[in-house]
């Protein structure tokens, strides 16, 4: 059993909404930002998606001297997990994990282009493109 147990009352909006992020996450490229009432359900919901469609949750885990460089820390291995290892992956990030404007300006990135410039360094990307380019050959070879 992966995850920890969650107590849901379910109701037919919740339901519906399910099965919204539920589709949202089968698509390709699928992401959605929820918005709404703290308590609503947004987390609980994804959550179960996540777990219907057999993808790890990622979240950061903030603490005192948590800061800008910790969170890119934590979207290098996410990106990692999901562009490098190719598996499915939901990033739960709220209200809650902003503890300055350089989160905001981060995840701004992240949703306007997918990246975030600095974050990895020259080494890292050609480490990053050794890994993928056995996978794209393989890829491209198929397609011709």
């Amino acid at each position: 059993i992966r995850g920890s147990p969650m107590d849901l009352v379910f109701f037919k909006d919740a339901a519906v909404h399910l099965l919204r992020i539920s589709r949202i996450l089968s698509m390709p490229i699928g992401h959605a930002m929820l918005v709404g009432v703290g308590g609503s359900g947004k987390q609980s919901l994804t959550r179960l998606a996540s777990y219907i469609a057999g993808y790890d949750i990622f979240q950061i885990t903030l603490s005192r001297t948590y800061n800008a460089q910790n969170l890119l820390d934590d979207l290098k291995v996410l990106y990692r997990t999901a562009g490098v290892k190719g598996k499915g992956v939901t990033f739960i990030f709220t209200d809650n994990e902003i503890k300055s404007e350089d989160f905001l300006e981060s995840m701004n990135n992240v949703i306007a282009s997918g990246e975030v410039s600095g974050m990895f360094q020259r080494d890292e990307i050609d480490e990053i493109l050794g890994e993928i380019a056995p996978m794209v050959s393989t890829s491209m070879a198929c397609h011709w």
